[in-house]
């Protein structure tokens, strides 16, 4: 049986490699089976090896700057060329712009936000996603082709030895002379930001149990040199900024190390989690959910177990 999936390539975003190196694990059943990339003024080094089979690219002076109309043009004319069964683009900003114009035109349906991907039997598309405000995991399967799914970036995770392979780069010639541009960028303002939470190796992370003193939070983490993170109970509480709220409606991460203290492990929690390498979980509620999911728990109070854990390194 073959099989073919084609990943949206965004520029400066780790999500597609995560995205190929997940195809590569779904795909090893099949004999005849193609990864696919499409890029669109991606900065490729041309020639180097990738997780794809193909990539697509395309380079234009008019495409410098996201466009909806240009670029969901360049990809539907490419996805009915090649005829993928299945379509996959990062949940970032770019992707939950452009792959909702992609679906309608081509009159499939779309499962946004994903945190996991599987094949079934029947050699379906099973994408898993939050819903009912995040109680419950819903996997979903399309009806038509290309079954289309948008993934968050930091939460796709493969054990699959994953090869680098001999990547066949393909220029391709956007046809879009004829389009007109509803919207015009009129100036780029470039501003600094700190690297944020996503990247952290090591996430020291409070939650309601310990809203009124998360100065111990952030001398653990400082400790450990790490960075802080905290659930949304604490942010709707004004005791934080939403820019390092972990969950279903902030950041999704994936770091070496990641300490849970005062966290009950809502699924709205811990599906930004799911990467994580090993969770550390201190809660005084010894059936906080926090806990099946956990490597390793402690079960007592935070505020008597902080102060030692702190002085200790």
């Amino acid at each position: 049986m073959s099989k073919k999936i084609l990943i949206y390539i965004e520029k400066q975003n780790s999500v597609s490699e995560e995205l190929a190196k997940k195809a590569q694990e779904l795909l090893q059943n099949f004999d005849d089976a193609e990864i696919a990339g499409i890029a669109i003024n991606a900065g490729l080094d041309l020639g180097s090896k990738t997780y794809f089979d193909k990539i697509y690219y395309v380079n234009d002076s008019r495409l410098e700057n996201y466009s909806g109309e240009y670029y969901s043009k360049i990809s539907i004319d490419l996805i009915t060329e090649i005829n993928p069964d299945i379509v996959l683009i990062g949940a970032t900003s770019l992707g939950r712009d452009l792959a909702p114009q992609i679906a309608s035109a081509l009159q499939t349906g779309l499962t946004a936000d994903c945190t996991a991907l599987d094949i079934n039997e029947d050699g379906k598309l099973a994408a898993t996603r939050p819903t009912f405000g995040g109680k419950l995991m819903a996997t979903i399967l399309s009806k038509n082709n290309p079954q289309m799914a948008t993934v968050r970036p930091h939460v796709i995770v493969t054990d699959f030895d994953v090869q680098l392979k001999d990547t066949e780069y393909i220029e391709i010639k956007p046809q879009i002379d004829d389009i007109k541009t509803h919207v015009k960028l009129l100036e780029t303002i470039k501003k600094e930001i700190s690297a944020g939470i996503e990247d952290a190796e090591i996430i020291v992370a409070g939650g309601h149990g310990v809203k009124d003193n998360l100065d111990l939070v952030y001398q653990l983490a400082e400790k450990l040199n790490g960075k802080v993170g905290v659930s949304r109970a604490v942010v709707d509480l004004g005791l934080a900024e939403a820019s390092i709220q972990i969950g279903q409606t902030g950041k999704t991460v994936s770091p070496k190390l990641y300490i849970a203290i005062g966290i009950s492990g809502a699924m709205q929690h811990t599906v930004g989690i799911m990467g994580a390498k090993k969770i550390i979980a201190i809660n005084k509620d010894k059936d906080a959910p926090i806990f099946k999911l956990a490597d390793f728990g402690i079960v007592g109070d935070a505020l008597e177990i902080l102060p030692q854990l702190i002085k200790s390194l």
